[in-house]
């Protein structure tokens, strides 16, 4: 067999597959124009999936850039759900305050609601100035129940101790605060006193009190040791109203 008459077997790698051309050097043009179209067929069929397996595989990318613009899906819905304040504390609150005196100290309270600025204070002293009160420690003695000075400067607060309730709890605790001030005419510095009145407070709220007679800074901050320094009080459902 002559070299002219030889076939020449190429193997040929297009786009990942190999063709096996087979061109035979001594044939006609007619058999090379016939392999010569085979192949152009076969590359544009390759030429064409490759295209559309490209295509194929920017599809997701496009959909994932939807589905996160998409209004339907909100960002907040990523987000963990607040827990509502309530469960935590209430909107309403008794701050149990000492500050200092002439004399041994004060303690009230604050009551009111933690977004308003409006606060109402309660607790017992003497009426008038020095005399009441010396007095009021051999007798009872008229008293006054509402804000006495210094009571809402805070450069004279020793101590608080603030305990929050439920809207609930606080129409009930705030009617028997006024209930008290209302109901507590006379003031004695060993019995009916300061530290006395806000103890009744406390208990009508849950919480345990400690005995009266100590000085007030001292009495606020065992109020809260005995309490565990919890922030919420709870009444009971038969809580008496006022």
């Amino acid at each position: 067999m002559t070299t002219a008459n030889r076939i020449v077997r190429r193997p040929l790698f297009i786009a990942g597959v190999f063709i096996l051309a087979a061109i035979g050097s001594g044939s006609g043009h007619a058999q090379q124009a016939t392999q010569h179209a085979a192949l152009q067929t076969d590359l544009q069929g390759l030429q064409d999936n490759a295209k559309r397996s490209q295509v194929q595989v920017r599809k997701p990318h496009v959909a994932t850039a939807v589905a996160a613009t998409d209004p339907a899906t909100p960002e907040e819905s990523a987000k963990p759900a607040k827990k509502p304040q309530s469960a935590a504390r209430g909107p309403y609150y008794v701050d149990f305050r000492a500050r200092t005196a002439a004399s041994y100290g004060h303690a009230f309270v604050w009551f009111g609601k933690t977004s308003e600025k409006k606060v109402d204070v309660a607790g017992l002293h003497p009426a008038g100035d020095e005399v009441p009160y010396v007095l009021g420690h051999l007798m009872w003695v008229p008293s006054e129940t509402g804000a006495s000075y210094g009571d809402l400067d805070p450069q004279y607060l020793t101590a608080n101790y603030r305990v929050y309730l439920n809207e609930a709890d606080a129409q009930k605790v705030f009617a028997y605060i006024r209930h008290l001030q209302k109901t507590s005419p006379l003031w004695n510095a060993q019995t009916t006193n300061c530290t006395a009145f806000i103890g009744r407070i406390a208990t009508y709220m849950g919480l345990k009190a400690p005995f009266h007679l100590q000085r007030p800074e001292n009495y606020i901050n065992e109020l809260r040791a005995i309490n565990g320094g919890r922030q919420t009080a709870q009444l009971a459902p038969d809580a008496e109203r006022y």
